[in-house]
């Protein structure tokens, strides 16, 4: 992460705390597609969004060149998220089986 000039590590860590916080605030869809179009440039998203497609490639047991073909994501970046799916924080886990737990109870499924 980029140094901020004249903020402590304890005000970099509440400004990081109060976008979760804000994120968390959010209650549909809309409205967390409105929160991130208006925080992220377009290509942040878009990677984001790329990412959290892996993921979902990773949880179904795809390989890595079979994820590239179907999402233009680059190995390396795949390989990325796939460590930090093992070896993070365990932010990916906690989400894909709460959208897989929503799918099921929603009669959806697959995701």
């Amino acid at each position: 992460m980029k140094p901020h000039p004249g903020l402590t590590p304890r005000q970099e860590a509440r400004a990081e705390r109060n976008l979760y916080a804000a994120v968390l605030t959010l209650r549909t869809v809309d409205e967390a597609r409105a929160f991130f179009r208006d925080l992220c440039t377009p290509a942040e998203i878009e990677a984001m969004s790329d990412r959290w497609a892996v993921v979902e490639w990773l949880e179904r047991g795809l390989p890595y060149r079979e994820i590239h073909k179907l999402t233009g994501v680059s190995v390396t970046t795949i390989a990325r998220v796939a460590r930090y799916r093992a070896d993070g924080s365990g932010g990916y886990a906690i989400a894909a089986r709460r959208v897989s737990a929503t799918a099921r109870s929603a009669g959806g499924g697959a995701r």
